[in-house]
């Protein structure tokens, strides 16, 4: 095997992540980047809260439950958070 594959692998790996894991990987992001970061559970339906980061916000799922690699990457993107800085 070569190492790129490897390499590869770990770049683009979309396994799920909990909405709790991702609201702590957002939030060290956030630090970096000296962005405002603001959680409020009560601004959403359900289970669901809405989180700042910056001028942006996204809605994240029930803290509890994996959030699936297509809307994790949509959270991301509304965040304007790339996966290299994670």
């Amino acid at each position: 095997m070569t190492p790129t594959i490897a390499n590869r692998t770990e770049v683009f790996d979309n396994s799920g992540v909990k909405g709790s894991e991702f609201l702590r990987r957002v939030k060290a992001v956030a630090r970096r980047k000296k962005l405002a970061y603001r959680w409020v559970p009560e601004r959403g339906s359900g289970s669901h809260g809405t989180l700042y980061v910056g001028g942006r916000f996204t809605i994240v799922k029930d803290l509890k439950k994996e959030l699936g690699p297509g809307l994790l990457s949509d959270m991301y993107k509304q965040l304007g958070i790339r996966k290299e800085d994670l």
